[in-house]
């Protein structure tokens, strides 16, 4: 017999009338009413504990009969669940601390006032980015599905689902292969003599140099540049090249040994694909097969080494790098506060943009991540704890690029404007460059690319979870009747995402590869997350999302989150967008020789289409779905298009007449 206490949670979920979720279908009538009151650090009970002896066949006519298509409503008995809480936690910090944070916020943070940016950034984190994060982990918890079926709580915005694995599915294309370079720069770092240490290489070219001069001939009274070529101070004198016109031999090295940009006249030359860089892509997606045909069971194994190595290595890294020559140098730039820069609207854009990218809400990871929890798991710790490890990582790792570049600038005679760097330019020229002049070079050098793969596998095995999860859930059916398994279709997922990445390892697939990088998340991105935040807190309703959450947790949000998930986060998501669709300017890229390459007009649309095909998802499927309401209305009354259009923002698993939608209610969407 259940205590009394114990039916408290449950009861409590039900006084407010229909609930919008499973959980509530329940009835009335058979849940104990002996008493209330119960301590709030205690779950509410199972539908087993909540209904003693009860079977569940008496509730089963509670539950709509789907329509073809439609989701089931029922959880699935045999969904696997994650080995332990911490699987789940250092899967999903693994996903939102990836190489941006080592590359990208540094640069940032120093472009941007340094240690005033902190200021921006932390607010876009708790007004706009962690709300939708704790958002995503209750989704997939509670439905205990992928991010397209979590959706049947509003089918009409099942597209966001779609829009979201095609998104991870796109930037699986190169992000995999920047996992690739890594790989590549691993095995060379393993020489004899770092093959980017000096410049006496066939690759090489005049302005390569190590170290440059400028010195004065008396007599002519000219000036001229003396190239240092090698630390055995073999120089070259130019009078026609300037020491700012000068490429450290790893800038050479990656672009014209690794990626052989020099061979390529553009996107439309792509070239024969190179088989060490082939082989090196191919070792990335070996490794993520092997890591996700199992499911959580062999990823959160996975994790436990590619999450936590990289703040080994980080941590190692730093103090080595605060024995260099320079590198307070380095960490006075970095945190240097500039309070005027706080007034420059671009100084926020770029830290909303960065919070929201860092934390990966819209990809659709966390709710895949999410829906192998246990119903019970506390998903709000995990999102606050995984929020406070991202922000702390892109912090600290800047003092640690910092004191390179410190160290760099000083051995090199210029100011630390002049070599900071962000992106791929940051992490395989710049940083690689630094490393090839301290003693034992090699191992710091195997160190750092070591951590990079760390980092990047973490992220790449999150997105192709994101793909496998989502259409094996949508489409179970399917999979079962043509006996498809999750290795079989984990391998099909892989194999063609290598294939495509191919073309990014091509002389010309740095070309395809910034184009990818540019379109292929972006605006798309933001865009489901800012109709995530509108269906769940408009129509779907807060009050049934908070009823979700306390039947997990045993409490519900407090104002500060439903004020951020209704009103606030929707409108910096808003915002940027709006910006990010009226900042369209030419599409050009810096190379290596500091010339600028413009993309053909034809580039640049093909970037805009794929774009399109994600985000089109949203309409389309919404079309769609008012469609299928229509027609698959009760024969007796053909229903109008206000009422198909009710049926589409109702969740699959709720019965309701057509002409008593509660959701046409001004009540519905006062709802805080």
């Amino acid at each position: 017999m259940v205590d009394e206490e114990s039916m408290s949670g449950l009861q409590l979920a039900l006084e407010d009338g229909p609930q919008d979720s499973p959980v509530h279908l329940v009835p009335n009538h058979q849940v104990n009413n002996l008493t209330r009151g119960v301590q709030s650090s205690e779950s509410p009970p199972t539908y087993a504990e909540a209904v003693p002896g009860a079977d569940p066949e008496e509730w089963n006519h509670l539950q709509p009969n789907p329509a073809p298509g439609d989701i089931r409503t029922t959880d699935d008995p045999e969904r696997e669940t994650w080995g332990s809480n911490l699987d789940f936690l250092l899967s999903i910090i693994g996903f939102a601390v990836d190489l941006a944070n080592v590359w990208r916020f540094p640069y940032l943070c120093y472009k941007n006032g340094g240690g005033a940016f902190l200021i921006p950034y932390l607010l876009m984190l708790t007004l706009g980015a962690l709300p939708l994060f704790y958002m995503e982990l209750v989704l997939g918890q509670f439905h205990r599905q992928g991010p397209i079926s979590v959706w049947r709580i509003c089918p009409i915005f099942k597209g966001l689902g779609y829009c979201a694995v095609l998104v991870s599915f796109f930037v699986s294309f190169y992000y995999n292969v920047i996992i690739g370079w890594a790989f590549h720069f691993l095995i060379s770092s393993f020489n004899y003599k770092l093959p980017w240490k000096d410049c006496l290489n066939s690759w090489n070219d005049d302005e390569c140099a190590i170290k440059c001069e400028t010195i004065l001939d008396p007599e002519t009274n000219q000036t001229y540049s003396q190239l240092f070529k090698s630390d055995s101070n073999l120089t070259s004198i130019f009078g026609n090249i300037t020491c700012n016109q000068t490429r450290s031999p790893a800038k050479e090295y990656f672009n014209k040994a690794v990626l052989r940009v020099h061979e390529s006249e553009g996107i439309y030359d792509l070239g024969v694909p190179q088989w060490q860089l082939i082989l090196c892509i191919g070792a990335v997606y070996c490794l993520l097969y092997l890591s996700l045909f199992k499911g959580v069971k062999s990823s959160g194994k996975v994790v436990w080494l590619t999450a936590t190595m990289p703040y080994v290595v980080l941590s190692i890294l730093l103090v080595r790098g605060l024995m260099l020559d320079g590198a307070m140098d380095g960490i006075s730039f970095y945190l240097s506060v500039d309070w005027k820069k706080l007034r420059e609207p671009q100084v926020w854009i770029d830290a909303a943009v960065q919070i929201f990218y860092s934390v990966g809400a819209g990809f659709g990871v966390h709710l895949a991540y999410a829906s192998y929890n246990k119903f019970h798991n506390n998903c709000y710790r995990d999102c606050l704890v995984t929020s406070a490890v991202n922000s702390f990582t892109s912090f600290f790792s800047g003092f640690v690029i910092f004191t390179y570049l410190g160290y760099m600038a000083k051995s090199q005679g210029k100011d630390i404007e002049n070599v900071a760097d962000q992106g791929p330019g940051l992490v395989f020229e710049v940083y690689p460059q630094a490393v090839a002049t301290l003693p034992g070079s090699q191992f710091w050098a195997v160190l750092f690319f070591f951590m990079l793969i760390m980092l990047g596998m973490d992220s790449a095995m999150g997105g192709l979870e994101c793909v496998i999860t989502g259409v094996m859930d949508e489409f179970k059916e399917f999979f079962h009747k043509h006996k498809i398994s999750r290795e079989i279709f984990t391998g099909f997922v892989v194999f063609f995402s290598f294939l495509v990445a191919i073309v990014c390892v091509t002389p010309g697939g740095y070309y395809v590869f910034n184009l990818l990088e540019v379109y292929a998340a972006g605006l798309s991105l933001l865009t489901t997350v800012f109709f995530e935040a509108v269906a769940v807190s408009w129509v779907y309703g807060l009050r049934y999302f908070g009823n979700d959450i306390y039947a997990m947790l045993g409490h519900r949000p407090g104002i500060y989150w439903r004020i951020c998930w209704k009103f606030i986060s929707p409108c910096v998501l808003a915002g940027i967008i709006a910006i990010h669709m009226v900042d369209y300017g030419p599409f050009e890229m810096e190379m290596y020789d500091g010339t600028v390459y413009k993309y053909p007009a034809g580039a640049q649309w093909a970037g805009r289409i794929l774009a399109s095909t994600t985000m089109a998802c949203i309409p389309l499927t919404a079309i769609y779905v008012v469609i299928q309401a229509k027609r698959n209305g009760p024969a007796s009354k053909k229903r109008t298009w206000i009422q198909s259009f009710g049926i589409a923002i109702t969740p699959c698993y709720e019965t309701i007449q057509d002409d008593q939608n509660t959701r046409f209610t001004m009540a519905h969407w006062k709802q805080l």
